[in-house]
């Protein structure tokens, strides 16, 4: 027998946000233009498709200076926090000296510390990147450490009676146990990897034609051009979802075929 199309769980779970979304748009649309809603309030959602139609290679081109940003601000998270974990995973007494400065960083506001690493670093866009790691580490580096210790005991005690070294116990156990962990952190950090990026840009105020998005969204509040803004926020939404999507498209791809979670 047949499923019908909106019983399919992959169909059902595109289709609803997709329907909602809709309904919302038609909603604000259908309010701003019966109330007649000045545009420098609230713009309609024709009005943004407009200006995303009519300025999109200029948005384009600060969206791309802004994902380059998170990109490396994300993988160099990646790294740091993996090894990190690695790290603190071996060693008590490094976990016990460190892991408290790794949350003091978490929980520092980036817009604190932006300025005086914007100064320091004479590099304007590693400057950025190292903002937006910050904001970035910490989910990757705890969900990771947590991982590797979130290993069966009695798998542990086998590999300790068999002679297993701590190498292949974190490479055949450890690691395996760790990775719905990481990638948990991963879908976390995806998106703070863009929140950072689009702060740091905020703080160092960049612009010219190296300028991200977040440039665009100043000069579009100075000029009262609030459907760019607009128009620039639907982009860093959209991006943010891309990210959270191929964070779990990746996750599915690792852990899919093995791994109750993604099963």
């Amino acid at each position: 027998m047949t499923t019908p199309l909106l019983q399919r769980p992959g169909v059902l779970n595109w289709l609803a946000p997709l329907g909602f979304g809709l309904c919302l748009l038609l909603v604000w649309q259908a309010v701003c233009t019966l109330w007649q809603v000045p545009i420098y309030l609230v713009p309609k959602p024709s009005d943004i498709a407009h200006t995303l139609l009519t300025d999109g290679p200029s948005l384009l081109r600060a969206l791309a200076v802004t994902l380059k940003i998170t990109v490396l601000a994300f993988a160099l998270a990646v790294l740091l926090g993996v090894a990190g974990a690695f790290v603190f995973v071996q060693n008590r007494f490094i976990e016990a000296s460190l892991f408290p400065y790794a949350i003091l960083l978490q929980v520092t506001p980036v817009v604190a510390i932006a300025p005086l690493i914007i100064i320091w670093v004479k590099d304007p866009t590693f400057a950025l990147v190292l903002c937006a790691t910050l904001v970035t580490l910490f989910p990757i580096l705890s969900n990771t450490v947590l991982g590797l210790r979130s290993v069966n005991p009695g798998l542990l005690n086998l590999f300790k009676l068999n002679g297993a070294s701590r190498w292949q116990t974190l490479v055949r156990l450890r690691i395996p146990s760790a990775l719905p962990f990481f990638f948990g952190g991963l879908r976390i950090s995806s998106g703070l990897a863009l929140i950072g990026a689009v702060v740091a840009e905020f703080v160092a105020g960049t612009g010219g034609t190296g300028a991200g998005l977040a440039y665009e969204i100043l000069q579009a509040g100075f000029q009262i051009n609030i459907p760019r803004l607009f128009a620039a926020l639907v982009l860093i939404s959209v991006t943010g979802v891309l990210l959270f999507i191929s964070m779990v498209w990746l996750s599915k791809k690792a852990l899919g075929h093995w791994h109750e979670s993604a099963i």
